[in-house]
């Protein structure tokens, strides 16, 4: 795969698209996160902050700044033909697993499963803006934490409460549009700025 490197001297951005959420679906996942951390306090986890939940439909990485508006066109016409998507938040999960937890999870789909198949659309039109692998099966989600170092028993304790929480219900909305976002890691943490807004208006 050939990935064009832009102009000499371009600024790199690290670029991700995704999907916003609503202030009151996050109010829900915040509460689900806080009782995870209550579950397991300490060190173990790097939790993300509320102002960093939303859904990711693709991670690009590093883009030169001078394809950014190339990279816009892709995504559009990667939406053309998508409406806009019920979505819904529930459950919480774990990657790759509960035995031995990585990254905490909020659960995201719809009802028809046209959410795998936008984010699908997305990955073919970018490909050529980012190394970043593709994902072999996309699950839908919101990060809450990633989890640095586990024990045995830690996990067992994360377990039960996500167990607990299995039929918990985050809220649900509807998404009418996708973003481009830039990500800056800075010394307190990333800061997200949206450089675009593509609508799923379902014109082709």
């Amino acid at each position: 795969m050939k990935v064009e490197n832009g102009n000499a001297g371009d600024r790199l951005l690290r670029l991700f698209v995704a999907i916003s959420l609503p202030e009151n679906v996050k109010d829900e996942i915040e509460k689900a996160q806080k009782e995870l951390r209550t579950a397991l306090p300490g060190e173990f986890v790097r939790w993300t902050k509320r102002e960093q939940f939303h859904l990711t439909l693709k991670f690009l990485g590093n883009v030169a700044e001078s394809r950014v508006a190339e990279l816009i066109d892709a995504v559009r016409v990667a939406c053309l033909g998508f409406a806009a998507l019920q979505l819904r938040a529930e459950r919480i999960g774990f990657f790759p697993d509960m035995r031995f937890p990585r990254v905490a999870w909020a659960w995201v789909h719809d009802g028809k499963d046209v959410l795998p198949r936008l984010q699908q659309a997305i990955e073919a039109n970018v490909k050529n803006f980012s190394l970043e692998k593709s994902e072999q099966k996309f699950t839908g989600h919101v990060t809450l934490g990633r989890i640095q170092s586990i024990h045995r028993r830690q996990a067992e304790i994360l377990a039960k409460q996500a167990l607990n929480m299995a039929d918990r219900f985050f809220g649900e909305w509807m998404a009418d549009k996708v973003e481009l976002i830039r990500s800056e890691l800075l010394p307190g943490g990333s800061r997200y700025t949206t450089l675009a807004a593509i609508p799923l208006s379902n014109q082709a």
